[in-house]
């Protein structure tokens, strides 16, 4: 029973990430302040469900061969720990191109 529920909530980990994700580049119409702080947010609620699942990875349960591992080392955790700074790369960078790359002479009207 262990081990689906840690397969549940890895699922979920990758979901919240996921979520993140397309909050953070795919919501057209917003203003980059806007979009910055959703993607925040949702990245800090992706936070919350990594580290729940990383607490379940390591229960200490007699049938847990992880039980001994620091909650960094467990899968979730160091999913989380890759893909946020990869999100906030490409969220920088395509706020970069969008409203602040010196090619642009056009107002985006999305940067203002």
């Amino acid at each position: 029973m262990l081990e689906l529920t840690k397969a549940a909530t890895f699922f979920a980990s990758i979901l919240s990430l996921y979520w993140a994700a397309l909050g953070a580049f795919f919501i057209p119409g917003l203003h980059w302040q806007e979009r910055l702080f959703l993607a925040l947010a949702r990245l800090c609620l992706a936070a919350a469900v990594c580290l729940l699942s990383g607490l379940l990875f390591r229960l200490p349960v007699r049938t847990n061969p992880d039980a001994h591992l620091p909650l960094t080392a467990t899968l979730p955790m160091q999913l989380f720990f890759w893909a946020a700074p990869i999100l906030t790369l490409l969220f920088l960078a395509s706020w970069y191109l969008t409203c602040g790359a010196p090619t642009f002479t056009t107002h985006y009207p999305a940067c203002s």
